[in-house]
């Protein structure tokens, strides 16, 4: 039997994570406190209690190598990052999308409403914290790489003679400070395979995961995340709100059954996310055949992205009418009848 295109789930997330693969990503667009959408909380203060379920199910389905990317406004996000954080997820850089001042609605009356206009959207992205239990307990990677070394008994700079290198694998690898690198996995591979040649008798393998053997470069490697650069993309991105082709016009007819209508003027859904983002964070950090979480659909522009590109996303929706939209984004998208963006990417 072949394989889907997607999965769907038509419900509430949290009935959906285990039965989904493991994520490469989460793609999450939830509750906003802005009362944006039925089930959205009133404000800010509400969003801790709203998240928590599902960050407990990301952290738990998550691997070390899976990124989050994590819309709202400003104080929304501020306001759950301790959450994330308390949940291992470490914090790598916030996107903000510039929407140019054609959003601005109307007139702004400086003297009622006391601040700049609002024309900006942010995106934080994450990565799952990968901490090492080893022989005497659990270390952050960092303290580890240095532990290891420590542990087996060599000094510091031998570590250099192990990587082949003059002083980089001492100074970038084995560092405590904040200039310290991950080391790649030829040069883990080189680092165990020295220190257990080398180093004083241990019971547990230097620079093993399981206690059974050293890691890797294979498995060192796929502890990380991808990342894949594009040149000239900085963390500010610029691009009006959609319109034309790719925005989603339309609505549901209440009458039973309810039936989507297309030809309405209204647009289906008031934050549309651009395919062209989606596919960029797609690029950045998947492959083909990679698993994508997009836990608060909406109307899937995630999904139909990770669709478009060869991705395998996991997808639900808690409202029956976007849920029927997002449905059709997807067979088109899966068929090839999706339609074509705003701009050029």
């Amino acid at each position: 039997m072949d394989k889907p295109a997607y999965l769907l789930h038509r419900g509430d997330a949290l009935a959906a994570y285990g039965s989904w693969p493991a994520p490469v990503v989460v793609i999450s667009d939830g509750a906003y406190g802005v009362r944006g959408f039925h089930g959205d909380t009133t404000g800010v203060g509400g969003l801790l209690d709203w998240y928590r379920p599902h960050v407990e199910a990301w952290s738990r389905y998550a691997t070390p190598a899976t990124t989050l990317w994590f819309w709202n406004t400003e104080v929304g996000w501020a306001t759950v990052h301790p959450l994330l954080v308390a949940s291992g997820w470490d914090y790598i850089q916030v996107i903000t999308w510039d929407k140019g001042v054609a959003h601005i609605a109307g007139n702004v009356n400086g003297k009622t409403i006391r601040r700049f206009p609002v024309v900006s959207e942010v995106c934080a992205f994450y990565q799952r914290r990968f901490e090492v239990r080893g022989v005497d307990g659990l270390m952050p990677v960092q303290q580890w790489l240095r532990h290891e070394w420590q542990r087996s008994g060599l000094c510091l700079n031998r570590a250099n003679e192990a990587c082949g290198v003059r002083n980089a694998a001492t100074r970038k690898y084995l560092t405590r400070d904040w200039l310290w690198y991950w080391p790649p996995g030829e040069m883990i591979e080189r680092l165990a395979a020295y220190a257990n040649e080398h180093g004083a008798e241990s019971g547990w393998p230097y620079y093993s995961l399981d206690g059974q053997a050293p890691v890797t470069a294979k498995d060192w490697d796929a502890l990380r995340h991808n990342w894949r650069h594009t040149h000239g993309v900085t963390n500010v991105w610029q691009l009006a709100p959609l319109h034309g082709v790719e925005r989603i016009k339309g609505t549901m007819k209440r009458a039973a059954p309810r039936v989507y209508n297309p030809s309405s003027l209204s647009s289906a859904h008031l934050n549309q996310k651009p395919l062209r983002f989606m596919h960029r964070i797609l690029s950045a950090v998947t492959d083909p055949g990679d698993v994508v979480w997009e836990p608060f659909g909406g109307l899937a522009s995630a999904s139909v992205a990770a669709v478009e590109s060869g991705r395998f996303p996991c997808v639900a929706e808690i409202d029956h009418d976007f849920a029927e939209i997002a449905a059709q984004r997807l067979d088109d998208a899966r068929s090839g009848r999706d339609q074509e963006a705003d701009e050029p990417a």
